[in-house]
């Protein structure tokens, strides 16, 4: 499990905005089923560095506070200047009880519709899955090797569960699918207008005629 430390914060607002810039920490909020909503703070490096390894569906623990608490990353508020987390909601596990949470899909493998001229549609990117907090998987993997040919689909049915892992996502909804590339159809060459041209040098001739004179 993956620690975090953490300490009660009072201030709220743009206080605790200032007060994490001159800290390097970083607000944030802990609440669940049996926890009464606490503000608290965390180091930023720490909690950005558990962000990018582990990612949301790992289970944390809060140390530094009354007593250690077990959360799961609910939601990150991302600044959109810097892409640095700003502030994040921490769900505070109900021991014994199962949650249901968004994993990230991870696509591998080598479709051979693809070497046949088609395109690979990733349709969804996350499923959602029920599980005791202590086997939610990082990601689940999707074997794009199963798309052999244009029309090809790979289901929520189709992925590998891990073992105490349920999906809640509908088993019939489309993870993946083989498409064909569509072309643009070049313009045709427009046609010429023979009669525009005759009188274009009728016209002409006319003029020159009318100039000579």
């Amino acid at each position: 499990m993956i620690t975090l430390q953490a300490s009660a914060r009072e201030a709220t607002g743009k206080a605790a905005r200032k007060e994490a810039a001159a800290s390097s920490t970083m607000p944030a909020v802990v609440y669940g089923p049996k926890q009464e909503a606490m503000s608290i703070s965390i180091g930023l490096a720490d909690f950005e560095r558990v962000l990018r390894n582990e990612g949301e569906s790992t289970l944390i623990e809060l140390s530094g506070l009354a007593k250690p608490v077990q959360v799961l990353i609910h939601e990150v508020d991302v600044d959109p200047v810097t892409s640095r987390p700003r502030h994040a909601d921490f769900y505070a596990i109900e021991k014994g009880a199962k949650v249901k949470v968004s994993i990230p899909l991870s696509y591998v493998g080598e479709s051979p519709a693809v070497k046949a001229g088609a395109n690979i549609v990733k349709v969804l990117h996350e499923v959602e899955v029920e599980a005791d907090p202590s086997k939610l998987p990082h990601e689940i993997e999707v074997d794009i090797t199963a798309l052999a040919a244009e029309g090809d689909q790979v289901h929520v049915s189709d992925l590998k569960a891990p073992a105490g892992v349920t999906f809640v996502t509908d088993g019939d909804e489309v993870v993946a699918l083989a498409q064909a590339v569509e072309v643009e159809p070049e313009e045709p060459a427009a046609a010429l207008d023979m009669d525009a041209i005759e009188v274009e040098k009728k016209g002409k001739e006319e003029g020159e005629e009318g100039a000579a004179g």
